[in-house]
C-alpha cells in the first residue's frame, strides 16, 4: 500500500452551506417573533363580525378593555390623557385616521366617548375594530 501524497493544490472555493443555513433559521426567528412585537399591552376581546380588509396606514389606535381601561397607541393612560394625547396624534398623521378596539363586554357608553372624542379631534375616518368572522366552508 502505498500513502497518498498531499496534492499541491490550494482551497479554492469556499462552502457557502452553513452560512445559508444560518441565515435561514434567523429569518425563521424573526418570522416567528415579528408577530408577538405586534401585540397591544391591553388584551381585549373583540366582537366578531364580516369584514372588509383595511387599508394599510398610519393609524391612530384607541383600546378600551372591558374593566374600563383606556390605552392610545399601545400606551396605557386615563381618558383625560387619550382625549388629550388624541388630539396631537391625530394632527400628527396625515391620514387623521382612528381605530377603535374596545372589548366586546366594555359598555358601549365607553366605545361612544371614544367616537366622539375621535370626531372632536379632527378624524378625517374612525373604524371599529372586530375580529373576522368564520365563514363555512361551501
Amino acid at each position: 500500500m502505498a500513502i497518498q501524497e498531499a496534492s499541491g493544490e490550494g482551497i479554492t472555493g469556499i462552502n457557502i452551506t452553513p452560512l445559508v443555513d444560518v441565515c435561514l433559521v434567523l429569518v425563521i426567528i424573526f418570522m416567528v417573533t415579528a408577530p408577538l412585537l405586534l401585540q397591544p399591552t391591553l388584551s381585549v376581546e373583540l366582537p366578531r363580525a364580516t369584514t372588509a380588509e383595511g387599508k394599510e396606514r398610519q393609524n391612530v389606535t384607541i383600546t378600551i378593555t372591558k374593566d374600563g381601561q383606556w390605552a392610545l397607541n399601545q400606551e396605557t393612560m386615563t381618558f383625560d390623557q387619550v382625549k388629550a394625547g388624541l388630539r396631537d396624534a391625530v394632527e400628527g398623521s396625515p391620514d387623521h385616521y382612528v381605530i377603535i378596539r374596545a372589548d366586546k363586554e366594555a359598555l358601549h357608553g365607553l366605545a361612544l366617548k371614544a367616537l366622539k372624542i375621535a370626531k372632536d379631534a379632527g378624524a378625517k375616518a374612525i373604524a371599529i375594530a372586530t375580529e373576522q368572522k368564520k365563514r363555512p366552508a361551501p
